[in-house]
């Protein structure tokens, strides 16, 4: 690998998994300013103009819910070495602001979400996948937390849509894409020697 093209990494994981615990691991150990940090949550479709019918039927946890085409030109356009426009995303009415944050090209891209890794255009992007392997409780409680305290939902409408939607999705795209890993972490961002190993791992590839 030229030392001039970024390396890109993937950390897929289902949702609560410690995904976000591990990326700011990498971040702090191998230095923010050395990595261009991309969340798929971000490419989340625009639902404004959807009839509120419509509207309550959408599965967030499926792929079509997100516009990963977009994604997918915006880590062309950082190995190319060119800065690129994410949009900023609002969960609690489920549209895009008109808004958007600049991410300049790093020596490393790191790519997080969820369904990363069941996107054959997607996964073929990346030089190294991990996936946060995490009990499927400890995800559902660390879910429920986020979305309460941070999207403003309420615990009834969390518990429905992790029966409805979360978990037969997780099922269904998450955990078969977790063959396609490179580097499988247990106990996400707790788990210190497979976080070395990691770290370690990007820095040799760096070098």
């Amino acid at each position: 690998m030229s030392h001039n093209i970024p390396l890109v990494i993937g950390i897929a994981g289902g949702s609560g998994s410690g995904k976000t615990t591990v990326v700011k691991e990498i971040l702090n150990r191998v230095g923010a300013d050395r990595i261009a940090y991309l969340q798929h949550d971000s490419y989340y479709k625009d639902l404004s103009g959807l009839p509120p019918t419509l509207h309550k039927e959408v599965n967030f946890d499926h792929p079509h819910s997100l516009e990963t085409e977009l994604l997918i030109k915006h880590i062309a356009s950082l190995r190319d070495l060119e800065p690129v426009e994410v949009p900023i995303y609002d969960f609690s009415t489920d549209s895009r602001t008109s808004q958007t944050f600049t991410v300049k090209p790093r020596s490393v891209i790191l790519v997080e979400g969820i369904l990363i890794f069941t996107e054959p255009e997607l996964r073929k992007l990346f030089d190294v996948k991990i996936y946060v392997d995490t009990d499927a409780d400890l995800r559902f409680i660390r879910r429920l937390h986020r979305d309460i305290t941070e999207r403003g939902r309420t615990t009834e409408s969390v518990i429905k849509q992790y029966q409805s939607t979360v978990r037969p999705m997780h099922l269904e795209f998450v955990e078969p894409s977790k063959r396609y890993a490179d580097i499988i972490i247990p106990q996400g961002g707790f788990n210190t020697a497979a976080l070395d190993m990691v770290v370690a791992r990007i820095q040799l590839l760096l070098k």
